[in-house]
């Protein structure tokens, strides 16, 4: 108990947030070849805050580096355009066994549909419409059947003619698994969805927010992060009550060393060593771009209530460790879009692309009458600067 105790203070001097209760269901073998099934999964549910800190909805501009043209998707690549609260960002599954086995794996998604996955699997539904995103009912799935775990197996991929951060969640000790004849590291998926976020965030002052549980829940692990032209803040916080306020410190941060602690709470929060750090690497020009945002590992209970997992033959243990991410339009963010909006700069507006669209609205709420026209002519500049982010391959 107190060799805990003291690496969770190391955790928090370190700079990041590690959990004071244990995900329930999470298992860390001892041994990448472990007795029986161990079914490892880490993913991101990514939203925008609005005035409130309730989640809006938004379409994503300008995206991160796109998937490779193998992974499937629906609806000829128009995820970029579908309206919605949540992008469900890169899940993958992991399998650790010592032996071969073939097992059925199923996940429904409450709220939300699948939109991007490999190997093939049997999707539902097959077609979104933006006004499907909007259904109470909606629930997606994603099936593979008939997966054979091979462990020690030829580690030989698909892969595209650039470089893509999809590769990253390769570097595991994972065995490769195979649906026809499909070879992979793991199981992946993506989607959007319009289920009710775990955390809200409200700015509560300059540099300031308050995180609050949906499910007045404790908070557990959150850090508020800013880049600012380069220059890195970021405060953690662990808390056991439903409602906490964050402050940025006045000292700049190392990336280095948050990146580091990141990955030593995510192993603490059940992932192996290298699966923490191929999600980091898998997002590390994603989560520590220019802007504000808030970051909290998401309760197991409201994982497994918004993507119920099934195995089938049952794994021995599964960890699921999902990062939520929460942009945080902040008033400096409002003036510097403003600003490079009126003085043509380009390339100012594409260092907002991805949050480019709530950003604008967000603007528009303030804008007088009388500055219609002209704020009209603005936002058309603003769109054309970037480029949507519609799915499409390398």
């Amino acid at each position: 108990m107190q060799h805990r105790f003291f690496s969770v203070a190391i955790l928090l001097v370190a700079g990041f947030f590690v959990s004071a209760e244990a995900p329930r269901g999470a298992f860390v073998p001892t041994t990448t070849d472990p007795a029986g099934l161990v079914v490892h999964e880490w993913g991101t549910f990514t939203s925008v805050a609005a005035d409130d800190g309730a989640a809006v909805e938004w379409v994503p501009q300008l995206g991160p580096q796109e998937l490779p043209c193998f992974v499937e998707r629906v609806n000829m690549n128009i995820k970029g355009w579908l309206p919605a609260t949540v992008r469900m960002e890169t899940p993958v599954l992991y399998f650790y066994s010592a032996e071969k086995r073939t097992v059925d794996v199923r996940v429904k998604f409450r709220r939300g549909a699948v939109t991007e996955w490999y190997p093939r699997a049997d999707v539902f539904p097959k077609e979104i419409l933006p006004a499907s995103l909007k259904l109470p009912g909606l629930e997606g799935t994603v099936a593979w059947n008939g997966v054979k775990v091979l462990p020690r197996a030829d580690e030989t991929y698909p892969v595209g003619d650039k470089s893509n951060h999809y590769y990253a969640a390769r570097k595991t000790d994972a065995s490769p698994v195979e649906v026809g004849n499909q070879r992979e590291k793991f199981l992946f998926y993506r989607g959007v969805g319009n289920f009710t976020v775990p955390l809200s965030a409200r700015l509560s002052g300059i540099g300031q927010v308050t995180a609050t549980s949906s499910s007045a829940r404790p908070l557990g692990d959150v850090m508020l992060f800013e880049n600012r032209g380069g220059t890195l803040k970021f405060r953690a916080l662990q808390s056991k009550e439903p409602s906490a306020t964050l402050t940025l410190p006045s000292s700049a941060a190392s990336i280095d060393a948050v990146r580091k602690s990141l990955v030593a709470t995510l192993v603490q929060r059940g992932l192996f060593a290298k699966e923490a750090a191929a999600m980091v690497e898998t997002w590390r020009d994603s989560w520590f771009e220019e802007g504000q945002r808030l970051f909290y590992i998401v309760d197991r209970r409201d994982v497994d209530d918004i993507l119920p997992l099934d195995v089938t033959p049952a794994p021995t243990a599964i960890a699921r460790v999902f990062v939520g991410r929460i942009e945080l339009i902040t008033p400096s963010v409002i003036a510097e879009v403003r600003s490079a909006l009126e003085a043509g700069d380009k390339a100012a507006v594409r260092r907002y692309g991805r949050f480019l669209r709530p950003i604008l609205q967000r603007i528009s709420d303030t804008v007088p009458a009388t500055g219609a026209a002209s704020w009209q002519r603005q936002q058309q500049f603003a769109l054309m600067s970037v480029s949507p982010s519609v799915g499409g391959c390398n």
